[in-house]
C-alpha cells in the first residue's frame, strides 16, 4: 500500500555507511545536502494520501484491494500511460522543480525483465519467481527504487580482466547465501533510496557466454559492506533566495562501492550469462524512457516561463525576433510533447503481455530531448538577457544602503516590483548558468545511458521495412538484389 512521508524518512534511518565532503553521515534525514530533496520525496508519498491528489497519484489494486502508488501500477493499456504522465506532472507543479530520481522512472526497468521471461528461462530458470516477487514488492510496499548502472570504467582500451578487476562490479564468489560482489556504481539518488536494481553497464562480450560481471540484483542501500560516497551537494551554496532550485531540489550523486556485499540468491534477477544481460541492457529503457522524457518536458516548460515572463517584463514580447526565439522553444517542447503523445497512442504490446510505448517513437522523442537541450538552455539565457549573471543578490536588496537603488532600478514599471524582477532573476540564474543547472544538463545527457546508446536504440527500434520497400519499388530492384 502507499507509504506516508514519515514512513518512508524512517525506513531510511537504517544505519547505511554514507560520506558526503570528507565526513560520514550520521543520519541523511537531517543531513543539509541530503534533507531538502528527501523532503520532496516525503510530500510526493504525502500527496498520495490527501483527497486533492488521491486519485491521479494512486489506484486501487483489483488483486488486494489496497491503494498503491499509479508510478509502480504495470501498463496494460494507454489510459494507464496518460495517468502516469498526469501524475508526474501534477508532482513537478506540487514541489515546484523538476525532480529525476524518485522513484517511478525507474521501476520500467523491472518490467523489461518481466517481458524477458522466457530468454532468461531459457539461459538460466533460477531467477524467474525472483523477477516477479521483486515487480510485486516494489508495487506491494511503495519502496523508494531507483537503479545503478554506471562503473568507474578505468582504462577503457584494456579488459576488466586486463586491469584492476573491480573497475567494473562482478561476483567474487558463491556461497550457499548467495553471491559476494565487489566494485562500485555510479547512482543518483541512492543515499536516500530504499534499494537498487543493480545491472552492468554497456559491455562487449565478445562470444564469451559467461561472465562474472554479467549480474543483476536488487540490493538495499543499507547492505553490509555498501559504502555510499556522494558528490558535494549544491544545497546551502548561497541562500535559497538566490539559489531556489539549488537550495530544493538537488538529486545528489553516489559512489556506490561494494566492498564484498552478500547479495542472497532471492535478491538475484540474472547471473553470469551474458545473452541475458545483453537482452536487458537492449530492453532497459523499454518504459522507464517516458517517465525520463516527461521530466524534460517539464524542464522545457520552466525555461519557456521564465523566458516568456523575462520579455513580458521588459517590453520585449512583441519584437518578432524574439517571438521567434520563444516559438524555437515552444517547438522543441511540443516536438517532445509529440513523441510522448503518438508513442501512448501508437503503443505495442510487450512480450510479456504489458503496453509499452511504441519503442521507435519513444526513443526518437528521447533523442530530440536529449540532444537539443543544451542549445535550447543556450536559447533561454539570450532571452533572458545579461542581467542574470550580473544582477546582486536578495542581502543586497535587503540592505538599508543599497536597498533604494536596487528598487529604483530593478522596479519595471507599475506591474512589476523590483521583488518580482530579482525573483525572477535569481530563478533563471538558478534554472539556466549555476552550478545547478550544469549539472542538469548534464546529468540528462547520459542519464539513461550516452548519446551515441539512445541512437543505437533508435537504429534497433525502427521498421526500416517501409523505407527500403518504397525504394525497392520506385527503382525498380529485383528481390535478389534485396536478399
Amino acid at each position: 500500500m502507499i507509504r506516508t512521508g514519515k514512513q518512508y524518512i524512517e525506513s531510511i534511518q537504517d544505519g547505511r555507511e554514507v560520506w558526503i565532503d570528507g565526513k560520514k553521515v550520521d543520519n541523511v534525514t537531517e543531513h543539509p545536502a541530503f534533507k531538502p530533496i528527501i523532503d520532496i520525496r516525503a510530500r510526493i508519498y504525502d500527496m498520495a494520501h490527501e483527497d486533492k491528489h488521491k486519485e491521479g497519484l494512486s489506484y486501487v489494486d483489483d488483486s488486494t484491494g489496497e491503494r498503491n502508488c499509479i508510478g509502480f501500477k504495470l501498463p496494460k493499456t494507454q489510459d494507464d500511460w496518460r495517468a502516469k504522465r498526469e501524475a508526474i506532472k501534477t508532482i513537478m507543479y506540487d514541489v515546484g522543480a523538476v525532480v529525476t530520481r524518485v522513484g517511478d522512472e525507474t521501476a520500467g526497468e523491472m518490467w523489461s525483465l518481466y517481458d524477458g521471461a522466457d530468454i532468461l528461462n531459457e539461459v538460466d530458470p533460477r531467477f524467474n519467481v525472483n523477477i516477479d516477487n521483486q515487480i510485486k514488492r516494489v508495487l506491494h510496499t511503495d519502496t523508494f527504487h531507483v537503479s545503478a548502472n554506471t562503473d568507474p570504467k578505468g582504462d577503457r582500451s584494456k579488459r576488466p580482466q586486463d586491469q584492476d578487476p573491480d573497475m567494473l562490479l562482478h561476483a567474487v564468489k558463491e556461497t550457499d547465501a548467495g553471491i559476494i560482489v565487489k566494485g562500485a556504481k555510479y547512482e543518483t539518488a541512492a543515499s536516500y533510496a530504499n534499494q537498487a536494481f543493480v545491472k552492468p553497464t554497456i559491455a562487449n562480450w565478445g562470444d564469451a557466454k559467461l561472465s562474472d560481471y554479467a549480474l543483476g540484483f536488487i540490493c538495499p542501500m543499507n547492505a553490509k559492506g555498501l559504502k555510499h560516497i556522494c558528490r558535494s551537494g549544491f544545497a546551502g551554496r548561497g541562500s535559497k533566495e538566490d539559489f531556489p532550485l539549488s537550495n530544493r531540489a538537488d538529486e545528489v550523486d553516489t559512489l556506490l562501492v561494494f566492498d564484498n556485499v552478500l547479495i542472497p540468491w532471492e535478491d538475484v534477477l540474472f547471473y553470469q550469462h551474458t545473452k541475458a544481460a545483453t537482452f536487458i541492457r537492449g530492453t532497459l529503457h523499454r518504459y522507464s524512457a517516458l517517465a525520463f522524457v516527461e521530466r524534460i518536458l517539464h524542464i522545457a516548460d520552466l525555461m519557456i516561463g521564465t523566458a516568456l515572463h523575462n520579455v513580458r517584463q521588459t517590453g520585449l514580447d512583441g519584437q518578432q525576433a524574439v517571438r521567434e526565439k520563444i516559438a524555437t522553444l515552444v517547438c522543441y517542447r511540443e516536438g517532445i510533447n509529440a513523441h510522448l503523445t503518438a508513442s501512448i497512442a501508437l503503443a505495442e504490446k510487450s512480450p510479456g503481455g504489458l503496453l509499452m510505448p511504441n519503442q521507435s517513437l519513444l526513443y526518437t522523442g528521447r533523442v530530440h530531448a536529449c540532444s537539443k537541450l543544451h542549445d535550447m538552455v543556450h536559447l533561454a539565457r539570450e532571452l533572458c538577457g545579461g542581467q542574470i549573471c550580473v544582477t546582486p543578490n536578495y542581502a543586497d536588496f535587503n540592505n538599508p544602503d543599497t536597498k533604494p537603488w536596487l528598487d529604483k532600478f530593478y522596479t519595471v514599471n507599475e506591474l512589476w516590483s523590483s521583488d518580482d524582477r530579482r525573483r525572477l532573476l535569481a530563478f533563471g540564474r538558478d534554472l539556466l548558468n549555476s552550478d545547478y543547472a550544469g549539472h542538469k544538463v548534464t546529468f540528462q545527457l547520459f542519464a539513461q545511458s550516452p548519446p551515441f546508446a539512445h541512437l543505437n536504440a533508435v537504429y534497433n527500434n525502427f521498421d526500416f521495412n517501409g523505407p527500403l520497400n518504397f525504394v525497392k519499388s520506385c527503382a525498380g530492384l529485383s528481390n535478389k538484389v534485396m536478399s
